[in-house]
């Protein structure tokens, strides 16, 4: 996709404040400081739309960032930083779960993980929780850039077991600053909005896992 314009639209703290535009929403959740703001930047070409921030845990709204008018990135509150009490945890668990199980017009949710270590718990249990409540995900590994490449696929590996992903679900290795996988993730998500043929069927619900809290 050639991106010609892209605007950030709101900080939404509630559904009352989501777009009623009918667009479809693409939405990137990881723990905090894993890259999701820089990957926004890099998909849509532009150096400061999404800000970064040194203090993770910072971001505690759903950033809309509009699209070419076709559709949102939405960028959720970063899980698992120790800093942010418990009760705050647990209050931004609640307010990303309603969101990704009630909002009708989430295509796919960007899980974001940094290539260079092994998932973490909160990673595992995000991933275990979208699988079984039977949401389109598409893992995305950041700094790719800081392994060298014939470490890549070693790498990889490590994550897809790490996150007991089958073989069929998709997997992206990106570099928010060489550019590497952003033709591959914009196909992706080409997909899931339809623009790429028919979308993309979401993974079956895993019923013999009791569904557990996002954080």
């Amino acid at each position: 996709m050639k991106v010609n314009q892209a605007e950030f639209i709101i900080s939404a703290v509630g559904p009352a404040q989501y777009p009623a535009d009918a667009l479809p929403e693409i939405a990137l959740a990881g723990r905090s400081n894993v890259g999701k703001s820089s990957l926004i930047n890099r998909m849509i070409s532009r150096k400061n739309l999404a800000r970064t921030s040194s203090k993770p845990g910072k971001t505690q709204q759903l950033n809309y960032y509009k699209i070419n008018q076709d559709l949102y990135f939405v960028d959720l509150p970063g899980y698992g930083y120790a800093q942010v009490s418990k009760t705050e945890r647990a209050k931004w668990g609640k307010f990303i779960e309603q969101y990704i199980l009630k909002r009708e017009y989430l295509k796919l949710l960007l899980h974001i993980i940094d290539l260079r270590h092994p998932p973490t718990k909160d990673d595992q249990s995000m991933h275990e929780w979208l699988r079984a409540n039977g949401i389109p995900v598409c893992v995305v590994t950041t700094k790719a850039d800081k392994i060298s490449r014939g470490q890549w696929q070693k790498h990889l590996k490590i994550i897809r077991e790490g996150l007991g992903m089958d073989k069929s679900e998709p997997i992206v290795l990106f570099s928010s600053e060489t550019g590497q996988g952003k033709d591959e993730l914009w196909s992706i998500i080409e997909q899931h909005i339809g623009w790429g043929g028919q979308e993309t069927e979401p993974p079956a619900p895993d019923t013999s896992a009791e569904k557990s809290e996002v954080l």
